[in-house]
């Protein structure tokens, strides 16, 4: 089916801010059409073939909380078949001396709204944990969590839910700051190095945080990942929210909102990729297809990255000096990851090498060497000029522990992630060298962390590099997670640019809803419902 000749609103790309704001845009009355490139919609909440036939594995997003995403609870998607499982076990990680930590969730979901409650058992059980080897990190986890119960958690919900606000006006987490606080003012201004050296005094959680920092922000340890950046690693490294496995895989994301979307009435249209959006008298009137067909719309919407949206799809829009610049300008060389998916005959025995039957069933397990002061002075260096690590810092889950389906019966997939260059740093005859040599020390790394991954266990491995991130993702130039690096410089209000931060551009129907803008990178981040409230706003509506 085509797309008609009018529409309310229009969405340009079919990622998976789009599939968020497109049902609520529908839910309040208007008709709304999502205009994407490909086959397929979700963006990185995709899932598919694995490296062997009867394996599902995630494409490219993985660990996953969209249960705490207002849209869960707004368009019913546990009923729409959105469904998590909750492991006790949170995040760990396993190292090269034959020890490991377990962290527990210091929260538990006790229904099926997302609803979350404190776990002091889990608070318990992670504090023992670190007190094995730091009584002072013991005791400044005690005081993190504090802090995070006690204010920092909803500060945090609320700069990812709510537009930046003006400049000079302090943000939720800007607000929380303290000079004799956990999170003080120069925290906002440190590198990852100074970060983990300045919270944690054992080589263990120095170790956990750079690495999960990587993770969660792309940053090596010499940048600046700034206080959104800051309080997310700090509450991913000490399981200070409830670990989640997404049933199905990510696709299932993707599938409930866009059965919440047709439920509502939005069009679906794939292969149908817009070469313009059109513009009368100062305002967006709609777009032009490639096919060469016109939409017309009263409120346009791109799901695309702003750079793309602004430099590439209104031609005749003219835009400041400075702000055009700093468009082609943005900062894309960091979160670029070789995604392997591996499939394998038994999971992974990490309690054989420790000793503690505690560890392995983990849905975030780390695995690597202790310590710190590689991953903070040459880890970049080496993955920049090598193109990956010689040591291998693996995060990995075992999906198919909590959700069996995924594998053929007996059999397990495991997600094993670790970074690897910018996709211009490499031709193609060197990246398929570096394909190999990521793979290699995989199987050659492994078993020193979990004795049975030999590789006589591995039935079958997929790998993901930035070329394939690339080719399906056009706005994560260098082969990304993110559209663009999620530094200090490029998070919250200056997130890609100060100017244009807020959700609406240069044309006032207009908006931009993509993980280009002020929320950020990952599955379950704030931009399309921000954007969404801000276009309520705009017309008057009830949000």
């Amino acid at each position: 089916m085509s797309p008609a000749a009018r529409y309310d609103a229009v969405v340009l790309g079919g990622g998976h801010h789009s599939t968020i704001i497109a049902p609520y845009l529908a839910r309040a009355g208007m008709s709304v059409a999502v205009l994407e490139r490909s086959g397929r919609f979700g963006g990185a909440a995709m899932s598919g073939k694995g490296p062997l036939n009867g394996f599902t594995m995630n494409l490219y997003s993985h660990w996953t909380r969209f249960y705490s995403h207002p849209a869960y609870r707004d368009f019913g998607l546990y009923d729409e078949g959105l469904r998590y499982a909750f492991p006790d076990g949170n995040e760990a990680m396993v190292f090269d001396d034959g020890t490991a930590f377990v962290g527990y969730s210091a929260y538990r979901v006790v229904d099926d709204r997302g609803t979350q409650e404190p776990w002091p058992e889990g608070v318990k059980r992670t504090e023992e944990a670190i007190r094995r080897f730091s009584d002072a990190d013991a005791d400044t986890y005690l005081r993190i969590h504090d802090a995070y119960a006690g204010g920092l958690k909803t500060a945090f919900g609320q700069h990812r839910f709510t537009a930046p606000p003006a400049w000079g006006e302090p943000d939720p987490l800007e607000a929380m700051l303290s000079e004799d606080g956990v999170i003080q003012p120069v925290h906002q201004f440190m590198s990852l190095r100074q970060l983990a050296y300045d919270f944690f005094e054992s080589a263990e959680l120095r170790t956990l945080f750079l690495r999960a920092a990587t993770t969660s922000t792309g940053c090596y340890g010499d940048d600046v990942p700034g206080l959104q950046g800051l309080v997310h690693v700090l509450a991913l490294t000490l399981s200070l929210e409830p670990a989640a496995i997404a049933i199905g895989g990510t696709q299932a994301i993707t599938d409930a909102l866009l059965a919440a979307g047709r439920k509502r009435g939005v069009e679906y249209h794939s292969h149908a990729p817009v070469a313009e959006i059109l513009t009368r008298n100062g305002r967006a009137i709609g777009v032009r297809l490639e096919s060469g067909d016109e939409v017309e719309a009263d409120v346009v919407v791109s799901g695309l990255g702003l750079p793309q949206t602004l430099l590439k799809l209104t031609p005749s829009v003219e835009l400041p000096r400075r702000t055009r610049n700093r468009l082609a300008n943005v900062h894309y060389d960091r979160g670029q990851l070789a995604w392997l998916n591996v499939a394998v005959h038994e999971a992974p025995d990490y309690a054989a090498r420790v000793g503690d039957p505690e560890v392995g069933p983990q849905p975030r397990l780390y695995w690597g060497p202790k310590d710190p002061d590689w991953l903070a002075t040459r880890y970049q260096a080496e993955i920049f000029t090598r193109g990956h690590s010689s040591r291998f810092f693996a995060l990995s889950s075992t999906d198919t522990l909590w959700d069996p389906g995924r594998a053929p019966a007996g059999k397990h997939l495991v997600g094993v992630e670790e970074f690897a260059a910018p996709l211009r740093f490499f031709d193609r005859q060197q990246w398929k060298s570096i394909e190999n040599g990521v793979v290699d020390l995989l199987v050659s790394s492994w078993p020193r962390y979990a004795p049975n991954m030999t590789r006589d266990n591995i039935a079958g491995v997929r790998i993901i590099l930035p070329r394939d991130i690339l080719a399906t993702h056009p706005d994560m130039l260098e082969g990304g997670y993110s559209q663009g690096t999620t530094m200090a410089s490029q998070s919250g209000r200056f997130r890609p640019v100060p100017e244009l931060s807020g959700y609406r551009t240069v044309l006032p129907n207009l908006y931009n809803c993509s993980s280009s803008m002020h929320s950020g990178s990952g599955i379950g981040r704030g931009s399309s419902l921000n954007c969404w409230r801000t276009i309520a706003a705009d017309l008057g509506i009830e949000p």
